[in-house]
């Protein structure tokens, strides 16, 4: 049995990739990067890492490229140390903020800062609480696990 990734997302920057993988790397602890195949200037040509599990292939096209929001990498997290964390790192240097969790990175790739508590609050057979929680994500930008669970409760 193969432990290669099915699926894999595979991502063409004009000539960020290298730059762009060590960014990654100092953003999520659990990260690696595995290879670069470099042109004989010393720029990255293609990469591959590791994050957080799941692997990501990298490669540097040289034509004007643009990452489109409706394709976005969504982070999982455990508290709202996490998702502070990430969304602080990522939206950095060049970043910006959009709404209910999305940021995207100066590298204009989108990511979806979500703490798992979100799926607790929306997803509640309550449906009374549940679209209130709702309501307030979708005021949001940055998701805050306490105002959700305000929300979900009247308050």
């Amino acid at each position: 049995m193969s432990t290669q990734q099915k699926i894999t997302p595979f991502l063409w920057f004009n000539t960020e990739a290298g730059e762009a993988m060590n960014f990654y790397a100092s953003v999520f602890k659990n990260s690696k990067i595995i290879n670069q195949m470099k042109l004989p200037d010393g720029t990255v040509f293609t990469g591959t890492m590791e994050i957080e599990g799941q692997v990501i292939h990298f490669l540097n096209t040289r034509q004007v490229t643009e990452f489109l929001d409706s394709f976005s990498l969504m982070v999982s997290c455990e508290n709202q140390t996490e998702v502070d964390e990430y969304w602080n790192k990522l939206i950095a240097d060049g970043g910006a903020e959009s709404m209910c969790g999305w940021c995207v990175d100066k590298f204009g790739v989108s990511w979806q800062i979500i703490p798992t508590a979100l799926g607790k609050f929306i997803g509640s057979p309550e449906r009374e609480k549940a679209n209130r929680a709702i309501n307030a994500m979708l005021r949001m930008k940055k998701i805050v696990i306490a105002d959700l669970e305000k929300a979900f409760n009247g308050e």
